[in-house]
């Protein structure tokens, strides 16, 4: 979970550049070789793709991601690599992966610096936004919707569920009965007054896990991330390998008990890798960040 100060810093045109989190753990991982086929399905900025060109000779890499503003931001920040970078705008749930492709695929889940710092995007309640969350602005469901029409029990159970909030059935009751809400803030101010008032000022806003459950709720991110641990094996070469990082505990079981159940892939890290001190001092994202590798065995499917 990224943790939102709730006193806004001064606001300034974000830029999606991406500081690539565990990127020495994620090359090392990988095994990048010359030649080698690799499948970004997340490439933010580029960071992590960057890393995997320069990595070896002649690398490819296939760029995916939901979020057209990343998408654009790669281009640019990868455009020196020319034909050797293939860039697709979808969600990596909805990509139609081709069978025994890829020596290695990567995912880097969850939500973005850029997002929280955009201010129009409406992930944040540090600034005064429209309730959007989209990732993929295409799609019709937004925060709002959900927040202004869902019923009190489905709106707890997201809270609950997605968020881990414990006091989710009173917050739910307080926001039906106060809708409809149109802004971030308005939403987080109401949150704030549900829970006790010695802990409105702690080192979590109380909207935290809140906007969390929402932001996964509208994106459907935890059934993405089921249907990609389900595809994406197939698309490995054998002896491929598939990196996920992940920001919460409910990600990090999914991909846990995937890789353990998986009869296509191998277990390489036992324990999911995480970041150094000296990197968490550099980019503080990466303080929750939890890498777990996987090899694909020979697959004849």
């Amino acid at each position: 979970m990224i943790n939102e100060s709730p006193t806004p810093p001064n606001i300034e045109t974000p830029t999606f550049s991406h500081i690539p989190v565990l990127g020495k753990e994620i090359i090392t991982g990988l095994v990048i070789r010359s030649n080698g086929h690799y499948l970004d399905t997340t490439v933010g900025g580029g960071g992590h793709s960057r890393l995997i060109l320069e990595a070896a000779p002649d690398t490819r890499i296939t760029a995916l991601d939901q979020d057209e503003d990343a998408l654009t931001a790669a281009k640019n920040n990868l455009a020196e690599y020319g034909n050797r970078v293939e860039f697709i705008r979808s969600n990596f749930a909805a990509y139609e992966f081709p069978r025994h492709t890829f020596d290695g695929i990567l995912a880097d889940l969850g939500v973005s610096s850029y997002h929280l710092d955009n201010p129009e995007r409406g992930f944040s309640f540090r600034y005064e936004a429209q309730l959007d969350m989209r990732m993929d602005r295409r799609q019709s469901l937004t925060a709002a919707e959900v927040i202004n029409h869902y019923d009190e029990v489905e709106l707890a159970n997201i809270f609950f569920k997605y968020g881990e909030e414990r006091l989710s059935r009173r917050i739910a009751r307080r926001i039906v009965e106060q809708r409809p809400f149109s802004t971030t803030t308005q939403l987080a101010e109401t949150i704030s007054y549900c829970v006790p008032r010695k802990y409105r000022y702690g080192r979590i806003h109380p909207a935290t896990r809140v906007f969390q459950g929402l932001r996964i709720a509208v994106n459907d991110e935890l059934k993405s991330l089921e249907t990609l641990l389900e595809k994406a094996p197939n698309a490995l070469v054998a002896g491929g390998k598939f990196a996920i990082i992940s920001f919460h505990s409910l990600e990090d079981r999914i991909v846990k008990h995937a890789f353990k159940d998986s009869l296509l892939l191998k277990i390489l890290t036992k324990k999911p890798i995480t970041a150094q001190e000296e990197e968490i001092s550099t980019n503080p994202r990466a303080r929750s960040a939890k890498l777990r590798i996987a090899e694909a065995v020979i697959n004849e499917q």
